[in-house]
């Protein structure tokens, strides 16, 4: 191997400069992953925000089916036989709530309860048996005020008719 001279003979000061300090105009720009991180972060919690109000709408429509299932299980007890006394109530029911997560005007949660209403069904078949009930009155009535106009057509038909005859 040949051994090659450096021509220049000047000295490389490369050691010496890297031991004195320097300042640093211009580092490396680490990497960004917080502004990534808060996006993931708020999409999580807007995430975890509907699965709570999701598990909630299950857990109300689960109660309320306890309920109907309850009622048919009162329903069946109740009428076996015409001569047996009515059994007690399976199931008794007080105010219930599950929890819920708002979100306020300035994007911000508010983790609270929502109650659920246990009668509404009941309240509701009411309130559309009393319109039924309503409106077949009226038919009622129509059809009745219908057959007396007709009637008094017939009638003033027949007295006009006999007062024609007699005339003539």
């Amino acid at each position: 191997m040949k051994n090659i001279q450096d021509t220049n003979k000047k000295p490389i000061l490369l050691k010496v400069s890297l031991l004195q300090p320097t300042s640093v105009s211009a580092a490396i720009v680490p990497l960004r992953p917080q502004k990534e991180k808060t996006i993931s972060e708020q999409e999580r919690l807007n995430a975890q925000v509907e699965r709570i109000n999701q598990m909630a709408r299950e857990l109300e429509a689960a109660i309320l089916e306890l309920k109907a299932i309850a009622n048919t299980l009162n329903t069946q007890k109740r009428y076996p036989g015409i001569n047996q006394e009515p059994c007690k109530e399976i199931c008794q029911y007080f105010a219930v709530c599950v929890p819920w997560v708002k979100r306020k005007p300035d994007e911000s949660f508010i983790l609270t309860t929502r109650r659920i209403d246990l009668f509404r069904a009941e309240r509701e078949a009411a309130l559309l048996a009393q319109q039924l009930r309503q409106q077949t009155k009226k038919r009622l009535v129509s059809q009745q005020q219908r057959k007396n106009e007709s009637r008094a057509k017939t009638d003033t038909k027949h007295s006009l008719k006999k007062v024609l005859v007699n005339k003539s």
